[in-house]
Order: structure tokens, then sequence, then C-alpha cells
């Protein structure tokens, strides 16, 4: 039955690149993947899956269903295919999309004869404000057995960890004067501004090692000679795990209240993307994916140990099924994602290949969980447990 997947995935290769191909070329920012949305849709359709579109209030979100004649599993693929403001699909999500679809239309081959739901979530805005995020939270992945999504990369790597994410922004409010006639007339916004980022910057050295907190000024004034009366600043802030997250967010905010009365300014805060949790890996899932890459001709010491490249909103999802987020090498030169070395090699042949490889390991992998109710036990136990347990992460 895998040789049936992979020889049906095979089969369709040249329209699946083609639609990678198409996407990459057309980049299309978070909530606004309408033609990339459009089109999986349209392939899904053309495969025999039924589409529900819009989800929740995202219009760029779909789930495309087939329901096996016989009852089984509920599996679920997840696409991403939003690009990146200037760098276009610098993170690979136009292979990302395809490999959901191409994955799925091979286990569909032979799902009525193993029985089982077969679900393809087209999940927008992966780099900003995660649709997964509300998704996960309207309780869509409750009822999935098993949650996969294979990640482009320069090389391969077991699914492993993210950072929990707070997207933060702190805004000033002062009052304006003339610089030079009357500087003391005036309440500067920015002054406050400054004085958080000197406050963040004496808190670093208070924080475990695996906490971060970046940001950017967003609006510091209109001219040299105005007090600026109102500044503004986002800041990402992250650490391995949700609890010390929240725990460094009250900190931050304590600086910005702080900034606050130094200066003599009001402050208001909030959050300006949804927040993501870190991702908890399944290993009994995780370790039947890389059995079958392995199967594929990867050798296992290609196969490097999962690392933290950040946050995901895949990490809400792993708190309502089994999940996981291995790395597949689609280009032979070790450039980093949302650079535009790695942007322009996704698009070679290579990429092409790589994609399709993940796209019958993502199947076989479902394949196997499906037909071996043990294992799907054993996923089941470990997820419930962890879930129990709460996972703080390292």
């Amino acid at each position: 039955m895998k040789q049936q997947i992979a020889s049906v995935i095979d089969r369709y290769s040249e329209s699946f690149t083609s639609l990678s191909k198409y996407i990459g070329e057309h980049p299309e920012l978070g909530n606004e993947e309408w033609e990339a949305s459009s089109r999986l849709k349209e392939a899904l359709r053309e495969h025999g899956f039924e589409i529900q579109s819009p989800v929740l209030d995202l219009p760029t979100a779909f789930i495309g269903t087939y329901v096996s004649v016989k009852p089984g599993p509920t599996i679920a693929f997840l696409c991403e295919y939003d690009a990146l403001p200037e760098l276009g699909h610098a993170c690979g999500h136009h292979l990302i999309a395809v490999m959901g679809l191409a994955a799925a239309v091979g286990l569909k081959e032979i799902i009525d004869e193993i029985g089982g739901t077969i679900r393809v979530y087209g999940t927008p805005a992966e780099e900003t404000k995660g649709a997964k995020v509300p998704m996960a939270a309207a309780g869509l992945f409750d009822d999935v057995d098993i949650a996969m999504m294979a990640h482009p990369y320069h090389t391969y790597e077991k699914s492993g960890s993210s950072l929990a994410m707070d997207a933060i922004q702190f805004e000033y409010f002062g009052k304006s004067a003339h610089a030079a006639a009357s500087p003391y007339e005036g309440i500067n916004a920015l002054d406050a501004i400054l004085l958080l980022f000197q406050s963040i910057g004496a808190l670093r050295q208070q924080l475990r090692s695996h906490a971060r907190i970046h940001g950017i000024i967003t609006e510091g004034g209109k001219a040299p000679n105005i007090i600026p009366d109102y500044a503004a600043a986002q800041f990402y802030i992250r650490s391995a795990n949700r609890p010390y997250t929240d725990e460094v967010v009250q900190k931050v905010l304590r600086c910005a209240e702080g900034a606050a009365l130094q200066t003599g300014c009001t402050m208001k805060w909030s959050n300006y993307e949804f927040s993501y949790d870190e991702l908890i890996t399944n290993r009994v899932l995780s370790d039947l994916f890389t059995k079958n890459l392995t199967s594929m001709g990867i050798a296992e010491d290609m196969i490097e140990t999962g690392k933290d490249h950040g946050s995901l909103d895949l990490g809400n999802v792993s708190r309502h099924c089994p999940t996981i987020h291995p790395y597949v090498k689609v280009v032979d030169e070790r450039h980093m994602l949302h650079t535009k070395e790695f942007r322009d090699l996704a698009m070679l042949p290579r990429a092409f290949e790589g994609m399709l490889l993940a796209a019958k390991v993502l199947a076989f992998t479902a394949y196997d969980v499906i037909v071996n109710p043990d294992l799907l036990r054993s996923i089941r136990e470990e997820f419930e447990r962890s879930i129990r347990s709460g996972h703080q992460g390292s």
C-alpha cells in the first residue's frame, strides 16, 4: 500500500510541482493568500475532497476533508502558504503547502481500504497572526488523532521544540512642546521608550538562557524640534515554555510602567499578534516519521536532533492533538531560512524533489498509524501524559 501511495504522488508530481512553483512565484502576505488558497482548494476538490471555506473569520483558511467508507483515525496534514514581506517565499511555505496536499492525495488512494478520515488544514499567516491559534482555540483539532507537517530546510532534522511567544506593543503618551524654546513644558514620550529599552537590557541578565526579548521602535516623533507626545515600540517576548514566558512578560510590563513613571507619560500595552505556545513534539509519532524517512534511503546519521527554530503557531495545535514538525532537506547548501539565498534555491528542481519525498513520508507515517492500533494507542498515551503533567520546556 505504501507503494500505491508513492505511485499516486509520482503520477501527479508535475501538477504538484507546477502548483508549488506558482505559489512561489506569486508570494502573498498573511491573510492575503487569495491565489494560493484558491488553487489549493481547487486541487483538493479535483481529488475528491469536500471543502469548508472560509474557516472562522479567516477568509483564506480552509479545511479539505475526505471520509472513507470504513471508520478509522482522523489524520491532519497542515498547509502554510503565506510569504514574507519583501523576501517572498524565503521560508519555503510554497513547498509546505503542496507537501500537505500531496500527502493527502497519496493517502486517499488507499484510505477506503484501511479506514479513516483525511483532513487538510489550510492555515494562513504563520509568519504573523498565525491562523492555527484561533483554529486550535475553537476546537478544530480536538478530534484529530495525529497532526503533521514538514518544514523545508538545508538538512534533515527530527521534530523538536519551539519557543512560546507573546507579541506586545507599548504606546506612550506625553505632551508636545517646542524643543528649544520651551522643552520644560513637554513630556517626552520617546524618552519613555528609550528608558524601556534600557530597562529590558538590564533585565536580560536576570533571565534564563532560553528567554529572548527583541523589539523595534515603530514611532519616535515627527521632528527633532518637537518634544514627541507619542512614541511606540513592538516586542517579541519568548522562552522555552508558556509559564516562563508569562513570567517574563510580567517583568517587561513592570519595566514599561517604570518608564512611564519616570517620564510622566501614560502608557498603554496590547498584543499586536496572537500568542504562540511551545511545540510539544509527540516522540512516538516523530520516531515513526524518522523510520519512514530512513526507509526512503536517508541515512539515520544524516537526520539531526530536533532544535529550536523560533516560534510556531503549530505549538498551539500540539496542545490539542499529537503533533510533529520535522525538517526535510530541500537545498544542498547551508543557507538559513528567511534569506534570499534559501528563497532562490527553494525554487529549483532539487527543492521540489525534497517536497515530494516529504509528502510520501508524511503519508507513509499516517498509514502506519491507521493500520496499527497499538501504535496509535501509544501516541495517544504519550500525548495525554504530556497534557496532564503540563509541558514545562527546558
